[in-house]
Formats: structure tokens, sequence, C-alpha cells
């Protein structure tokens, strides 16, 4: 049994609760006992661990050996290259952890500073963190709760739970006993530490302090939940592994050749390392994060800002969107729908301001009313302010005609009456407004006013009422019913005072849907993305609105929290797939729910802006936090944060997630077919007895200075909408896959095959060095060329996209003078180890390189109409 249901009597007794207090003894033992109120935080790693750890990636840890097996045998100029790159990653990958891990800082920071408690008979002040256990607090209107406790006085006590429950409106606090199982946000006899007093005021008795309350508890899970690699980072990591024992394979071999045709080890050696130097893409971690790094300036234009550069790409990968309703999916601003008034329903956007009852229900609105709205400067209860809000859409100026019937008397909201009362001198007469709960309304009424005049209150005007109120409850909708009662005089009215009114009308509102939800939603579904609902709100204002935006099909796909108690993690498993909407959730119940999704083999994005969220954020593969409603423990423990707290944001988000992933495997695929083609055309040499066709220098050049500029310009190829018609990949699809590498092979065979073409050309007319300087600028120019064939697996050669990346012929253009810079200028000979081979084979350096390209644009084409066939084939089929 929880304290919330523990009743009264006992619960007094246990605690052993006096008037007085705790005594300055007591309050010691229990600080010995129980500690200081606060959060506890684990030993983080030092910048030092962190900038070690980057080191772990076996392929960084290849080029390391090679860097230094290439300083040892002299070879400077390439350790220093290959140490730099590394290095510049490394401190890259330090400094985003080092931005990442925030979270239980942010938390610290909601306790309140100090707390006003009952020792010995007397009040006191003291720090948060010497309250404890059986401590009696005394809370007040802007108070915030320092410790968790159970209400012991009560006076109209309000607290905002928002931070925990994700529930927008401030919870009725009563002192009483609950007996069943209840999610937070339905405990109104507890307090918790963090949430804000509202209303009110109130005393609790404090039954859990720091790591035991419900904020410690979110710590121990926010600790507790695992930050998720990214599809592209699980695929980088494996795609190194998979790619060094390749690359490290043949090298071997080539070492073996090179001896047994008689080289020294030394020499053969030496050759072999920079083969491995010049395959092994170094700049490859580099050039991502670069790629990545232009994905977040992109999405910062598109109101998202990414944390974690890696969280771009992963999500792309999203087959799962958890999200919160109020604020993401809605507007987080309470309006009115629609009216009950005169025996009819009517729409606020048809308010007719001529129609006498229809004029005082939305004047009466303006007058019983505490809050205060003006240029969208709103302060009070959300769903006064929807009162003023649609009188000044209506054009009624709500100081005037609050200067022109001033308040003369009041009766204070409280949680017990469920009721609000205001006294104002109306056409001659003193008119009492009562506005509240509907059926704590209806029970004293004794006439309904109606366009004909005032008539009986009846069983059946009761009827009516009620199923119109059952109408717009049903939809979601939160009602307020308004009531009046006529004085002869002015009276200081009392509580005996409300009772005999006459029903003037229901006032029915909600927190409405964004214009772009239902679009986003769509866009979602046709990506073959799973959007889920998420919320600390009621079912069936949820669902409602689930459903007008397209979430919900069948009511049977949504529950309540309580339901997932009950529930093992393999019943959950099972449960989610037809689950589309939770309700009156708690962050066990997130985390849980993001688990089951991630177990079931699902990349999932979860959207929170509560401390209550932080948890299942970071537990979810891309965690995204509100930035304007969201807290700060939210927005540290989150991937991406959302500057317009939208739906729709996260889908354009999406979108770029899949571009971006689609540019860096295109970017990938360039390097790894132009290292493949420098590898064949050496084995080939090789194995043919042919003096080996490149120098060293010649691999590093091609590798360090024609290579990285087209692989960025690659990832930055213009974005495509096309890409949200496809499914999200697979979890486990790697980067390698068999059609992936075929297409590698294939156009590393056709640049290797143009090499070792232009190769036996110059042997044939220049010589042994006038070969290898052909077969070193052909392999370079094929390769600069082989940029345009890696922009799309569709052949452009005569289509507008082969020009649409101005940074792409940027990058050839750079190449291809600094190629012709090595081949022209005498001074940069003898460096390059390259020699002059006259202006008739430049030309056919030239040619060699532009058939490479035609080949590889023509097997597109023919793929291209293959399966354009087959598709044609296959609809004629199926209508057969």
């Amino acid at each position: 049994m929880q304290q919330y249901q523990v009743p009264k009597q006992e619960f007094m007794k246990h605690y052993v609760v006096r008037e007085s207090g705790l005594t300055s003894k007591e309050a010691q033992e229990n600080l010995k006992k129980n500690g200081f109120n606060e959060l506890t935080q684990v030993v983080k790693k030092s910048m030092f661990q962190i900038f070690l750890s980057q080191f772990k990636d076996f392929l960084v840890i290849i080029l390391m050996a090679a860097a230094i097996v290439a300083g040892v045998l002299g070879d400077v100029e390439s350790t220093l290259v290959i140490l730099a790159v590394i290095t510049m990653n490394a401190i890259l990958g330090t400094v985003q952890h080092l931005k990442a891990e925030k979270s239980m800082d942010s938390l610290k920071t909601l306790s309140a500073p100090v707390a006003k408690v009952q020792r010995e008979g007397e009040i006191i002040e003291i720090p948060s963190r010497e309250v404890t256990i059986g401590d009696i607090v005394l809370l007040e209107a802007g108070d915030c709760v320092c410790a968790d406790g159970r209400i012991i006085e009560n006076a109209s006590l309000k607290i905002n739970e928002s931070m925990l429950t994700g529930e927008s409106f401030p919870v009725d606090k009563e002192d009483i006993d609950l007996a069943q199982d209840l999610p937070i946000g339905d405990r109104i006899n507890m307090v918790y530490s963090g949430s804000f007093v509202t209303y009110g005021r109130g005393k609790f008795l404090v039954t859990d302090i720091g790591m035991q309350t419900e904020i410690g508890k979110i710590a121990t899970l926010i600790r507790s939940a695992s930050e998720k690699k990214t599809p592209l980072q699980e695929n980088l990591d494996d795609f190194g592994r998979k790619l060094s024992l390749i690359i490290l394979g043949l090298c071997a071999i080539l070492f073996v050749i090179s001896v047994v045709r008689g080289d020294s080890l030394m020499n053969a050696f030496m050759f072999a390392v920079a083969l491995a130097v010049a395959a092994i893409p170094e700049a490859l971690s580099s050039i991502v994060t670069i790629v990545l790094s232009f994905g977040t300036q992109k999405l910062a234009g598109e109101n998202a800002i990414i944390r974690h550069l890696q969280a771009v790409e992963g999500l792309g990968s999203v087959s799962i969107i958890c999200s919160d309703k109020t604020g993401t999916l809605t507007q987080n601003k309470m309006t009115v729908k629609r009216y009950y008034v005169n025996h009819q329903m009517v729409n606020s956007s048809i308010f007719d301001l001529k129609d006498k009852q229809q004029y005082k229900l939305l004047l009466y609105g303006m007058l019983c009313n505490d809050s205060s709205y003006k240029e969208e400067h709103e302060i009070g209860d959300p769903t006064e302010i929807a009162l003023l809000r649609i009188a000044e859409d209506y054009h009624c100026n709500v100081e005037e005609i609050r200067s022109q019937y001033p308040r003369l008397r009041e009766i204070p909201f409280d949680s017990d009456r469920k009721l609000m009362s205001t006294l104002y001198y109306i056409n001659h007469k003193y008119v009492m407004i009562t506005k509240g709960a509907v059926d704590v309304l209806t029970s004293r009424l004794n006439s309904v006013e109606t366009e004909s005049g005032t008539i009986p209150f009846t069983h059946q005007e009761s009827q009516k009422i009620e199923e119109a109120n059952q109408n717009m409850s049903g939809s979601g909708l939160r009602v307020l019913a308004f009531a009046y009662k006529v004085f002869d005089e002015d009276k200081e009215i009392t509580i005996e005072d409300e009772d005999n009114y006459t029903f003037l009308g229901l006032t029915a509102m909600m927190d409405p849907p964004r214009e772009e939800s239902e679009a986003a939603v769509m866009e979602c579904i046709k990506a073959g993305i799973k959007p889920v609902m998420i919320t600390g709100d009621h079912l069936v204002t949820a669902s409602a609105i689930a459903k007008q935006i397209g979430i919900l099909k069948h009511d049977n796909e949504a529950i309540e929290g309580h339901a997932i108690d009950k529930m093992s993690d393999e019943e959950l498993e099972s449960l989610v797939p037809g689950i589309s909407v939770y309700a009156r959730v708690s962050p066990e119940h997130k985390i849980r729910i993001v688990r089951a999704w991630q177990k079931l083999g699902n990349i999932v994005a979860m959207t929170g802006d509560g401390v209550n969220d932080a948890p299942a954020l970071k537990q979810a593969d891309i965690g995204v936090a509100m930035g304007i409603t969201g807290s700060d423990v939210a927005k540290d423990a989150a991937s991406m944060i959302l500057t317009d707290d939208n739906f729709a944001t996260i889908i354009k988000a999406v979108e770029n997630g899949r571009n971006v992933y689609k540019n860096i495997k295109n970017a990938i695929k360039f390097l790894l077919s132009g290292n493949a083609a420098g590898i064949l055309a050496v084995l080939y040499a090789s194995l043919m007895g042919l003096t080996l066709p490149f120098e060293a220098v010649h691999l590093l050049f091609i590798n360090l200075l024609t290579d990285s500029l087209p692989a960025i310009a690659l990832g930055l190829e213009p974005h495509t909408k096309s890409v949200m018609d496809n499914k999200p990949r697979a979890k486990n699809d790697a980067i390698l896959t068999t059609k992936f590498m075929s297409d590698i092979l294939i156009e590393g065979i056709i640049i290797a095959i143009a090499t070792m073409g232009a190769y036996y050309f110059g042997l044939i007319t220049i010589g042994s060095a006038g070969a290898k300087t052909m077969a070193f600028a052909v392999l370079c120019l094929s390769r600069l060329l082989h940029g345009f064939n890696c922009k799309t697996k569709n052949p452009i050669l005569f289509t507008k996209r082969m020009w649409n990346n101005k940074s792409l012929i940027y990058a050839f253009i750079t190449g291809f003078v600094l190629l012709n810079a090595v081949l022209l200028i005498k001074p940069l000979h003898s460096i390059f180890r390259v020699v002059w081979i006259g202006n008739m084979n430049l030309l056919m350096i030239y040619g060699i390189s532009l058939i490479s390209l035609l080949v590889i644009q023509i097997i597109k084409w023919l793929r291209q109409r293959r399966t354009k066939l087959q598709k044609e084939k296959d609809l004629v089929d199926k209508l057969a």
C-alpha cells in the first residue's frame, strides 16, 4: 500500500504527527538516518578519459598502427597526416560527449532553495536539503514543493504538476482518503517535489526525500536509460571492422607476391603499408562529421536544433515516433469550440452577438473570470483565458466591459464546491454569476433561460443539459456551466446563496490540434512510420485529438497507463504494435513503451517537454525535446530540440535525415569504388609481373587531395522529397550489402581497366615512368569524374541532375586543376614522381577518363531500363 492509499488516521498515527511538528533533535536524527533531501550524482568520466575512448574504433586502431609503421620506415609525411586526421576526430567526439551529459545538473536546479517548516511549534525557514521525513511543510501560491508528501491541511490548493504528469492544468488538491491504484496525476491527496503551487495554501507531511521522491526516481531512470547508437554509427563500426580485415588481407597478399618476385622485405612492406593507408578511407569519419554538421545547419533553419550530430542521420531511420500531445500535436492554447445555449448546440465559429442569450453567455464568461488577456500576454487559468480570447475574437473589448460592469462581490473557486461566483450591477439589477462543474451547478437550478423567457427547470430540461454535456465531453471537450441569480439589492454573497439559479448555458473548450498536425501525421504514415501518442492527459481527451489528426482509427487502439502496470515486458511487446494512444502514463510507462518498440527491432523517436519525459527521451534512439515549453532536464536528455514545439518539424527532420544518410552512403560508395580501383590495378600488375603502376606518393595525393572534396560535396547533394516514399530502412540493414558491394566492385573494375589501359599505352609509347604517370593521372581524373556517377543510382549524363550540385562541380574543378598542376608544372614533377608525357598523351588521359564515366552511365541506363521492363511485366501479370 502506497502513502496516498493509507487512511488518514492510520497515516497520522504511523508518522506520530503533532501540530507542533518535529523537534530539532528528531529532525537531526532523521537527517542522519535518511540523508539530505537532494539528488545524488554518479562520478563522471574525466575529459582525458573521454578523449582516450575515441580511439577504440577498430578502423582507427589499424590507422594508428599504419602511422607508427610508416614513421618507423621513414615516411613521416604519411604518419603526420594520419595522426592529424584521427586526432581531429577524437577532439570532435570529446566535445560532443561533454555537451551531452547535463540532465542531473538540471534536475538539481528544480529543488526549492528554501522551505517553510513547522518545528517545535514555530514556523521557520530552512534550506530545502535539510527538510527531512516527518517534517510539516507549509505551502502557499508561488512556492515550489521541496519534497514528496501527504496533504494534512488544504485551503483550495492547486498545484501545477505538468513536469511530472504532462497534464497542462493545475491539479485541485484535496485532503481525502484514496483507496484504489491511481497514476500520479490522480493522487490528489499528495504533493510532489519540483511541482509549483499556483493557488491556495496548505500543509503537507514529508514522506519521501532526495532520490526516493518521484523526481529522484526519474533521476534513477535517466541513469539507467542507455544512450543508443544510431544505425549509421552501428553500420560504420561494422563496416570499419570488415573493411579493415579485407584491406589487411589484400595488403598481406601483395606483400607476399612482392617478396616472391624478389623485392626486399623493407620495400615490399613499405608499399603494402602505403597501399593500406591509401585503401582505408581515413577521412571517412571527418567527411561524415562535416556532412552531418551541414545537416544540423539545415535543420536549424527549419526549427530543429541538433545536440548530437549522429542524430541527424538517426532521424532518417526512425520507424516509430512517440509524441506528446500538448503543444506538439496541439496548439497548447485552450480554445472555446462550442456553446450550448437556448436548447441549441452552437459552434464558436458562428457565434451570433445579436442573439440575446448567446451574447449574455459570452459576457458572463468575461466577467466571472480572474484572468487577463491582452495582446497575447496571458495571465491566469487556461480555461478562463479561453473565455477572454473568444470574446476578443468577436471584437469585444474585455477591459472596457469589465470597467463598465465592475465586480462588487465574489466567492472564489475552491475544489470542494467546484464553483466560482461573482456579483455585478447589470441593467439596474444585482446579478450573481456562477460558473463551475456541470453536475454541481445543475443540482442547484430552479429555472432555465430561453429566447421565449425563463421556464422551470424540469427533469426533461435536466436530461437535455446532461445530453449536451455528454456530447461535448465525449468529444474530448472540457465543459463549464454558467448560471445566474438576481438580487433586489447589493449584498454580501455567501456560499448559502449558491442555489436556486437560472441556467444560462454550457461552454466547451479544448486545446485544438495544430493546423499542420493532420498533414504531418499522414506524411508520417505514408513514409512507413507509425505515430504514437503518449500523454499524461485523460483518455477521452487524448483519443479525441488522436482521431482528429489521424493517429487513432479505432477506440480499442487506446489504453490508459494503469493497464501497463499489470503487464510483463513480454506482454507489453506483444501489445504495442496494436496501440496508438497511451493516456495517463507515468515516466516508467514511457520508458517501457520505448524499450518494447526497440526490442521489436524499431528505431524510436520520443518527444517530450517535462521532467517526466527525460528518461524516455534518453532511452529513445532519438530524443526530441520542446524548445518553448520544454524543461532544461528534457532538453539535456534529448538529441534534438524543436524551437517551434511542432510535430510537423519532426517529419521535416526525418526527411532531412533520410537524405543525409543517402548522401553519406553515396560518399562512401565514391570512396570505396575509387579505392577498389587502385587496389585492383596494383593486384593486377603484381600478378602479371609488371612494375607497380603507382608510387606511394601517387596514392597519398589521390587519397588526401582529390578524394575528400568530392566525397564531402556528395554529402551535400540537394535533398529530394522522394525519400519519404520509401519505408524506413531496417535497424540491421548494413552499409556493405551484397548489392552495394557489387556496385562498388563493378565500378572499381571499370576504373581499374581504364587505369591499366592508360598504363599499357604509356608503357608502349613513353616507357615505365611515363606509364606510371599516365596510370596515376587516369585513376585520379576517373575518380574525380566518378563523383558524378555516385550522385544517384540512375543515369544523369544528359539531365539537369548532372549539374545541380555546385559543391561537386567546384570539387571537380579543384581536383582537375591540382592534377594538371602536378602534370604541367615541372618543379612539381620530382616531388610527385611524375614525368612530362606530352600534349597528345595528356589528351589521351582526358579521353580514357571520360570513357570510364560513359561506361558506368550506360550500365546505369541498362539497369534502369531492365527495372522498368520488369515492373511493366509484373503489372501485366497482376492484371492478368
